[in-house]
């Protein structure tokens, strides 16, 4: 049964922008001790809404709802075709130089890690193509880390986190791709989904919406 009440950052008749708390499921999982989840949360209040795409469970942040099944199609088209944009920021380890132009970019195939899964890894025979841009926006010299804004142009499964790790900067706190020494330095993964910008699938307005991350 849903816990506490979901942060709704936007709402009307066709569309839910949420909040989701780091260490939250996007959906049910498998078995008794996985079924608490945002989307169960969200559905206590709005019982029509559902899931037109996910965030890991570690990572915190905005996302979108659908209120009908037309408007999760197009929703979810419009994610497809990237015409959804996403911000993220995110703390990694080390100091890393600013790139070279305004945005660096990762252009790295990713295809699962069977033998380990869920972890993803980089192939250059058997991934699919993958970019993800990024710009430095700040220090903490007290961690030795490096506070980024990324903008993934795909959406595959756990990006983020293997392009910076692909980089040498891993996310602090990420129990699944950094060192046990960079896990320890936050109590959770320090990544935030931070902005989303669409056309609204039904008046046709454009939305952006912002969210501030708590690290």
């Amino acid at each position: 049964m849903p816990t506490s009440e979901p942060c709704v950052v936007y709402h009307d008749a066709h569309l839910l922008v949420v909040e989701k708390p780091a260490g939250l499921l996007c959906v049910p999982g498998r078995g008794l001790d996985k079924q608490d989840c945002l989307s169960l949360r969200v559905q206590a209040t709005y019982p029509d809404a559902l899931v037109v795409h996910r965030l890991d469970m570690a990572t915190s942040g905005l996302m979108l709802f659908a209120r009908s099944a037309a408007t999760q199609r197009d929703l979810s088209l419009a994610f497809a075709e990237r015409r959804v944009a996403k911000r993220y920021v995110a703390m990694v380890a080390g100091d890393l130089a600013p790139p070279a132009q305004a945005w660096g970019v990762i252009d790295l195939p990713i295809a699962a890690d069977w033998p380990k899964r869920p972890l993803r890894k980089i192939d250059h025979q058997l991934g699919k193509a993958s970019l993800t841009r990024w710009r430095v926006t700040g220090r903490c010299s007290a961690r030795k880390a490096t506070r980024l804004e990324l903008e993934p142009e795909t959406g595959r499964s756990h990006q983020l986190r293997v392009h910076l790790l692909a980089l040498g900067h891993p996310i602090l706190g990420d129990a699944l791709y950094a060192l046990p020494e960079i896990q320890a330095m936050a109590p959770r993964l320090l990544l935030h989904a931070t902005q989303l910008a669409l056309t609204h699938p039904v008046g046709g307005q454009a939305l952006q919406f912002a969210s501030a991350a708590d690290f």
